[in-house]
């Protein structure tokens, strides 16, 4: 059977949900919620993704959220990629951790998102097994930030769906809206074998043909090169491209610079480490391996640091634009 189309545009909206092999549990501690909201926000900082509501449960996980660059493929890469290394390295496993690609349900701006949101709000409930008695209760999700019992994440992006409120007090609106229960409609669109790959009106889903019209696929989506990477850091950095790419020989001091540009190759231009290795020079993936390792774990334990990368993934971006 042939994969669902995905249609990708600027400014598009989605219900974006995964599930993990075998039913296994992608969360198995709170510190692996913690990670993957964590990957969650670099996502948005770096790919200006727009998350209006998430919810994470042992064995998935639920997102509504926007692309204004239109990068859906490229950016929920980078997140499930990710997100599957740490998982394994902390848990010493290996493996695919979720059941094949994402699945995107693309969705027509309007009242059907604050629709999407109370099903996504709905989750640790609404299963089989519920793991909350209580939505307010379950930290894992965006609904105790929309109701104002926790602090929204910095990243999390609410004014969209308070806007669709007819009311003063938006969080006791949405606890209101949250109790009048999940839609006809929406329960029909989540209870088939099959789910929709669009939701919106007949105007809109026509809008989209030119978008698929003779083509098996949506259009691949694509995101800065290494060249391109390696030619921001060293423009960053005031060096040339040489003195990133090159390997020297001797005692010397550690060329951080070197380093950092595999990290960003791998992370924003989604480059493997066979491809690393040879546009720097290596004669394999170990020392490529080895250099990008040092490079996360320096962000990880380093905020001046992850500050310094921040604005280096700003400066290659706008040099690319």
């Amino acid at each position: 059977m042939p994969r669902p189309l995905r249609i990708e545009f600027e400014n598009a909206h989605y219900h974006v949900m995964n599930r993990s092999v075998s039913g296994r549990s992608i969360f198995s501690s709170p510190e692996c919620y913690q990670a993957f909201l964590d990957i969650l926000g670099e996502a948005c900082f770096r790919y200006g993704l727009v998350i209006h509501a998430y919810c994470l449960a042992h064995n998935q996980y639920h997102l509504l959220l926007k692309t204004p660059k239109g990068n859906l493929s490229r950016v929920m890469r980078h997140i499930n990629g990710v997100y599957t290394q740490r998982y394994n390295r902390v848990n010493n496993t290996d493996g695919p951790l979720f059941k094949g690609r994402f699945k995107a349900v693309l969705v027509e701006y309007g009242d059907v998102l604050l629709k999407l949101s109370q099903y996504i709000h709905n989750r640790p409930t609404a299963i089989k097994k519920p793991v909350v008695k209580h939505l307010i209760d379950y930290p894992w999700s965006s609904y105790p930030a929309y109701i104002g019992a926790a602090a929204p994440l910095s990243w999390l992006s609410q004014y969209t769906l308070f806007e669709m409120l007819e009311c003063e007090d938006k969080t006791q609106g949405y606890a209101n809206y949250m109790r009048s229960g999940i839609g006809e409609e929406v329960l029909q669109w989540y209870g088939k074998s099959h789910q929709p790959s669009v939701i919106g009106s007949k105007k809109f889903k026509a809008s989209l043909s030119y978008l698929t019209a003779n083509s098996k696929e949506a259009p691949a989506q694509t995101d800065l090169t290494m060249t391109q990477i390696i030619s921001g850091v060293a423009g960053f950095y005031g060096v040339t491209t040489e003195d990133i790419t090159r390997v020297t020989r001797g005692a010397q001091k550690v060329n951080h610079k070197r380093k950092l540009a595999m990290h960003l190759c791998q992370e924003l231009a989604g480059a493997k480490l066979v491809e690393i290795a040879p546009q720097f020079n290596l004669s394999g993936m170990g020392s490529a391996s080895h250099a990008t390792h040092q490079v996360r774990q320096s962000i990880k334990d380093d905020d001046k640091f992850k500050h310094q990368v921040a604005e280096l993934i700003n400066y290659i971006q706008q040099d690319r634009d």
